[in-house]
């Protein structure tokens, strides 16, 4: 039956995400490289922490509530053409995660981007690492994300000129939300200049990658104390 419920993988997804490195706000660097299903553990133990704590701070009990089904579905092949992707300190902390998913060659759709790290600036360039691989890399004409925290539009929606789609017209696919979208072009000749500083140098330094290939979990419940 595996064969029926299962979606065709697009070939697209072959395409490498190269790691890169960017500066975080406290001064140390953060790899942000794609995940692999050996980190799903790790991964799916970290959104959970956020749920058992009942953290209702800018939504992040919705925010990984969501993501950890959506990790289990990537891991279960049960969600189209998701990928994943990781914050990784120069300490071997993992600072967050996000993700997103093909809707078709053409459209990619903007799932979410948790922080396991808060107050070091790890949010923006994650989004944008997503958003990169999608118009740089799988090429994508169009990309499509919703808002779910005030935190995250303000400073990936708005920085990001995000555009508005007719409502209820069109609907994100996380609970009917208001959609909106960027284009390619916008990408190409207005975000991915004005937000360089959050799209980080390649190629990584090897001693930074090996720290990447093995990360651990911050203290998350300390950070909402």
């Amino acid at each position: 039956m595996e064969g029926f419920l299962r979606t065709p993988r697009s070939p697209l997804l072959d395409r490498k995400y190269e790691p890169k490195v960017v500066d975080l706000l406290n001064g140390q660097k953060m790899v942000i490289r794609m995940a692999t299903e050996d980190d799903a553990e790790l991964l799916l133990e970290a959104v959970k922490r956020m749920v058992d704590l009942e953290i209702d701070t800018d939504f992040f009990d919705l925010v990984a509530a969501r993501t950890y089904a959506e990790i289990l579905g990537w891991i279960r092949k049960r969600v189209k053409d998701e990928y994943v992707q990781l914050g990784v300190t120069e300490e071997g902390k993992l600072a967050g995660i996000v993700n997103a998913r093909l809707w078709d060659d053409e459209i990619a759709i903007s799932l979410h981007t948790i922080v396991t790290l808060r107050r070091v600036g790890a949010g923006s360039p994650l989004y944008f690492a997503k958003m990169e691989y999608a118009f740089d890399d799988l090429e994508v004409e169009e990309w499509r994300p919703t808002f779910e925290s005030y935190y995250g539009f303000r400073m990936v929606g708005i920085m990001g000129a995000a555009q508005g789609m007719r409502w209820p017209e069109n609907q994100h696919e996380l609970g009917g939300a208001k959609m909106f979208y960027n284009t390619r072009t916008q990408w190409k000749n207005y975000i991915k200049p004005s937000v360089e500083k959050f799209l980080g140098t390649r190629p990584v330094p090897d001693d930074l990658l090996e720290v990447a290939e093995s990360p651990e979990l911050p203290d998350i419940e300390g950070q909402f104390d």
